[in-house]
């Protein structure tokens, strides 16, 4: 069974996976919207999307695919930095909700930092919230300085989400952003969290250490992956799937918890590094 974990400061218990959408619009439509309505059936209710996916293309998609179901999703959507304006946020937020064929979002983040100052984009998010169109808000691909910026400017538990990219071949936010984020009730969705085109091979050392873990647990290597991302209270991550076969393969990992001995494997195979001066981000 999915489970469920406090998302930040919204008093919403969301799955831990969710369901991405960078470039499903790519791809089959009917299979695209097949994968994320049967994502839904299977618990994994959060969905993310962006006004960059296609340059609003994605947004329509996850709109057919959630019609009729909207209440049961937690739903996710992203202002570019350079729409960020106060005026311009509040623009953006309008057009993603008529792609998205809804009258609110839950969460609306700020995609990376831009030209924009914060205080205009927080201040434009206050007011979507006051105006009923966003539930709560939050940043993407914000670093610890980054997010100390945003809480002088926004305040404590105003911040609900940082987006950020980890996988288990670039795990920089571990360092200093995981715990940054626990300490101040923010959560961690983990984005792209198979690397982009870059998941370990089954005969690569490092796959040959997932293989093994999930033949313990009747598990699949992703799953284990996307399980060990998840370890750590407070993290969620949005896998994305364009067929239905890996949406199911995603929220079996929902359930499955890794013991201790495989977290010190999976560790050792796929070291977390050094901590590097830039956070990365695609």
């Amino acid at each position: 069974m999915m489970r469920l974990h406090d998302f930040g400061p919204t008093g919403q218990r969301v799955p831990v996976i969710g369901q991405g959408s960078w470039f499903i619009e790519s791809g089959n439509r009917r299979q695209a919207v097949a994968a994320l309505q049967r994502g839904i059936e299977r618990g994994m209710t959060h969905i993310d999307t962006a006004e960059m996916y296609g340059e609003g293309a994605a947004e329509q998609l996850v709109g057919e695919a959630i019609a009729g179901r909207r209440d049961a999703v937690f739903l996710v959507s992203k202002v570019l930095p350079h729409n960020a304006s106060r005026q311009g946020t509040v623009a953006a937020c309008e057009r993603s909700l008529r792609a998205l064929g809804t009258d609110r979002l839950d969460v609306y983040l700020l995609h990376w930092r831009g030209p924009h100052p914060l205080a205009e984009t927080f201040a434009a998010f206050e007011r979507l919230q006051q105006d009923g169109k966003i539930r709560a808000w939050g940043v993407s691909n914000f670093d610890v300085d980054d997010l100390e910026e945003a809480l002088a400017v926004a305040g404590p538990g105003r911040i609900a989400c940082n987006q950020v990219l980890c996988h288990l071949g670039e795990r920089a936010i571990e360092h200093a952003v995981i715990p940054w984020c626990r300490q101040h009730g923010v959560a961690v969705v983990a984005y792209s969290p198979f690397g982009h085109d870059a998941f370990p091979k089954a005969t690569s050392p490092g796959g040959r250490v997932l293989a093994e873990v999930a033949a313990a647990h009747g598990a699949t290597a992703r799953q284990v992956a996307l399980a060990f991302l998840l370890r750590q209270p407070g993290v969620f991550t949005i896998p994305k799937a364009s067929r239905a076969a890996h949406t199911e393969d995603n929220a079996g990992a929902g359930a499955l918890v890794l013991s201790a001995a495989d977290i010190t494997r999976i560790d050792a195979a796929f070291p977390r590094g050094t901590r590097p001066d830039h956070l990365p981000m695609i």
